[in-house]
């Protein structure tokens, strides 16, 4: 809820507080808990009036979202998985990922800051069980919210190096404690699938590797003959062809570079692949950057397209939940144009099951990946 729609305070609730929220008729609406200097004033948690928000209501919450995850076969041994995915689980502004023995949460609300030693740590030691569990933190939510947590051991013992973890036959190094977002993009996991099943063969390229996951699979599963995996950072590059190497995967290469000047040098020496992978991070953080956003999804597509031969695929993906599926097949739709390549979209998929999209909170669905034929 947007701070313009409260039209009143009554009394003086301190910043995460439980408090109730009334219609402009004095109707009851919800009860949540409240932060000043937030954007969101009230995050809703209970529509069901007098509903305590206690120990016991967020275990029913918890044990709900842990029920989905062991129903979708994800709490195997040894896998990674997304247990509690914010609104979607009733837990808005909580997240809590899964790496084998350890866990990292990570709280995007002020509230749920609050709470992670009283409540949480409990809760998910009891609930869960970890080896170790470790905060990881987003600095602009930080910011927004007024949180003043910091990356780094919640509860346990810190893993020595990195954890791993296997999805789809593959093992995968991750790094929970510098890795990007909470060490590994879970949301990704049925995509990779979905991508490699058009690999066979095929010379891969991916871009925004980060820790090689896409090509790997690609390899391993889809049966390409070649792996290039392109990302700026040194540290993921490391990463990746330590994966590379442990699944004995010798025809994947990895280099450090900045994607977009890559694919202006694959152009310009008349590289081409079979399939070109994009997963670049996220280019609109706000509304306001949506104009910009969608500049350098062309831009990049474009530059995809010009290196894919003739009846190759593009596997496109855009993590901006503020870029809606129709504004970035309308992207997709005008590269076709100046490009003169005709491109069919084969799927257009989202994020896994893990990441439930709530009917109520559409917002949700923030992840695209779009697999498409370039002709």
């Amino acid at each position: 809820m947007l701070e313009t729609a409260i039209a009143q305070v009554k009394g003086d609730p301190a910043d995460g507080d439980v408090v109730d929220l009334y219609s402009d008729r004095g109707q009851w609406i919800a009860r949540g808990c409240y932060n000043r200097h937030s954007r969101i004033r009230v995050r809703l948690y209970s529509w069901e009036a007098g509903q305590p928000l206690d120990t016991a209501f967020w275990r029913g919450r918890l044990e709900s979202a842990i029920a989905l995850r062991r129903q979708l076969g994800y709490l195997q041994p040894g896998g990674g998985c997304r247990l509690v995915f914010s609104e979607a689980d009733g837990l808005s502004g909580l997240l809590l990922d899964r790496f084998g023995d350890y866990l990292v949460v990570q709280a995007t609300a002020l509230a749920m800051a609050r709470r992670l030693e009283e409540e949480w740590i409990p809760l998910i030691r009891e609930l869960v069980g970890y080896r170790g569990l470790l905060v990881r933190t987003d600095r602009d939510m930080n910011r927004a919210e007024g949180i003043t947590l910091e990356d780094g051991l919640l509860d346990g013992e810190a893993p020595d190096g990195p954890v791993f973890i296997e999805e789809h036959g593959v093992r995968y190094g991750v790094d929970l404690a510098g890795g990007q977002k909470t060490g590994f993009f879970l949301d990704q996991r049925q995509n990779r699938l979905a991508a490699a099943q058009y690999c066979a063969g095929r010379r891969v390229l991916d871009l925004f590797c980060y820790s090689g996951a896409f090509g790997l699979l690609a390899a391993a599963v889809g049966g390409a003959r070649e792996i290039v995996g392109v990302d700026s950072s040194p540290k993921a590059i490391t990463l990746a062809r330590a994966n590379a190497q442990l699944n004995g995967q010798a025809h994947a290469r990895f280099e450090t570079a900045d994607c977009f000047e890559q694919l202006d040098s694959l152009a310009a020496g008349h590289e081409h692949f079979g399939v070109v992978v994009l997963d670049p991070p996220k280019f609109a953080r706000t509304r306001a950057a949506v104009d910009d956003a969608m500049r350098a999804y062309h831009h990049l597509n474009r530059l995809a397209v010009s290196v894919i031969e003739p009846g190759g695929i593009l596997v496109t993906c855009s993590c901006s939940g503020h870029v809606s599926r129709e504004d970035f097949a309308f992207m997709l739709a005008d590269v076709a144009q100046r490009t003169g390549r005709e491109i069919q979209i084969l799927e257009q998929r989202g994020a896994a099951p893990d990441h439930p999209v709530a009917a109520t909170c559409m917002e949700g669905d923030y992840l695209k990946c779009f697999i498409c034929r370039v002709v």
